[in-house]
């Protein structure tokens, strides 16, 4: 490990002084579109199923209701995340899959998953 002089330190921490505000966060840009309590279980439910119907992730994603399932949907839409295809038949069909943009949360929504299950793991350990 490196030992710095007091000058060696100043030079780090100028060049290093981020300023973290809601605007400008890139965590909070990410948290903005994944926040929530049902976002990242959707985004993970049609990543699982691709594609998805709409009464599939109704019936899969226990507890959410209709009218917040498609205000999530929208919301996941608008942000480039899903893609909604509409087919012309009766009854109506509608699948949503990831875009290629929102294939790139893979990585993310993995590792927070191995997060999540060592953080069970590890609060059941405490409890």
């Amino acid at each position: 490990m490196e030992k710095y002089t007091n000058i060696d330190n100043e030079d780090i921490n100028k060049e290093e002084k981020m300023v973290f505000d809601e605007k400008s966060c890139p965590v909070t840009a990410t948290m903005q579109v994944l926040g929530g309590k049902w976002k990242a279980i959707l985004i993970n439910a049609i990543y699982h199923t691709s594609p998805a119907r709409f009464g599939e992730l109704k019936r899969s994603v226990k507890g959410i209701t209709q009218s917040m399932l498609t205000q999530q949907l929208r919301e996941l839409e608008d942000d480039g995340i899903i893609s909604r295809k509409i087919y012309a038949e009766i009854p109506p069909k509608v699948e949503y899959t990831l875009t290629e943009f929102g294939l790139t949360l893979s990585p993310i929504m993995i590792s927070m998953a191995n997060w999540g299950k060592e953080y069970r793991m590890k609060k059941q350990n405490v409890e």
